[in-house]
């Protein structure tokens, strides 16, 4: 299997200081990728070692090639990263140091056309991860009710123009190529919307694309059992690319904070809520502009990071 998958890591250093602190043990990386994340990690710091997850077989090949000089320190397999626990429990590990989850698509899964994700190459309308899913973004196009599409769309930014957009999708049935789709959402935009905000298509593409991969329900379920997952001291390092991923970080992240207190802020509380974790810092970090210059597709990256305490001493 060819296993080039060149990726520039974003927020690479920011990653390894936030790592840093953490005590001696397993790191889970849930997107290994091509292993820039991992490698940096592991060069920086020898009291870790790291465990490696990715869905995409070709990203498999190409982590566990870059990191095979670190030796027993990297393993790498082919899961997703909602199987997390069932990776550790066979590593025969019962806590983490921590857990990274750099989140959405590659670049080299965009820039192989064949992949189906990038509106820029005409190719089969694929766009899954793990080529052994049985649903494509053809699937979804072709199958799905208007009204559904609709809701895909409107989700992903699309608000004005969603129902617009879905009609336009169902009457060009049956698309088969992500340029019959480009050009579907191109001919159904005014010519005023087209030349402002990128290409046309983004957000249709970027809305398949979640939707083929069930993105949002399979963050939503492995937030939580990464942060049970942490010794004390442990760190979970997210970066994200999309709103509706960022929310769900942000959400799970203030569950932890919080315990899930519902008292008012402010006010002790009394609702037997027991905080286990404490933000490292406030709001999320950005790429530095010189970041941004070298690696336009790293613009829109936020990084939040939770660290795991004694249950009860968290913040409310």
């Amino acid at each position: 299997m060819d296993s080039d998958f060149s990726h520039q890591p974003v927020l690479v250093d920011e990653v390894v200081e936030l790592l840093a602190p953490v005590p001696e043990g397993l790191l889970v990386d849930g997107t290994v990728g091509g292993g820039g994340h991992a490698a940096a990690v592991l060069a920086s710091h020898p009291h870790l070692s790291v465990l490696g997850l990715d869905r995409d077989p070709v990203a498999v090949a190409a982590a566990s090639a870059r990191l095979a000089p670190f030796g027993p320190r990297a393993t790498v397999i082919r899961a997703r990263f909602d199987h997390l626990a069932d990776a550790v429990a066979d590593a025969g590990v019962t806590a983490l140091s921590g857990v990274l989850l750099d989140l959405g698509v590659s670049s080299p899964q965009l820039d192989r056309a064949e992949r189906g994700f990038s509106y820029r190459h005409d190719a089969p309308l694929d766009m899954r991860m793990d080529p052994d899913d049985p649903r494509t973004a053809a699937d979804l196009a072709n199958q799905l009710p208007e009204a559904e599409l609709a809701r895909l769309f409107a989700a992903n930014g699309e608000g004005r123009f969603a129902r617009r957009l879905a009609r336009a999708v169902v009457a060009a049935r049956p698309l088969r190529t992500t340029g019959q789709l480009a050009d579907v959402v191109r001919d159904a935009l005014p010519a005023a919307v087209r030349r402002h905000g990128g290409h046309p298509a983004r957000r249709v593409f970027q809305a398949l694309r979640i939707a083929v991969n069930d993105e949002l329900q399979v963050l939503a379920d492995t937030l939580p059992r990464a942060v049970d997952l942490l010794r004390p001291g442990g760190r979970l390092v997210v970066i994200a690319y999309h709103s509706g991923e960022d929310r769900l970080v942000k959400a799970a992240l203030a569950e932890a904070v919080t315990g899930g207190c519902q008292c008012p802020p402010g006010l002790p509380c009394v609702c037997g809520a027991v905080p286990a974790g404490r933000l490292v810092f406030r709001g999320a970090r950005r790429p530095s502009p010189a970041e941004v210059a070298a690696n336009r597709r790293s613009e829109s990256a936020r990084l939040r990071a939770l660290e795991w305490v004694a249950p009860g001493t968290g913040e409310r």
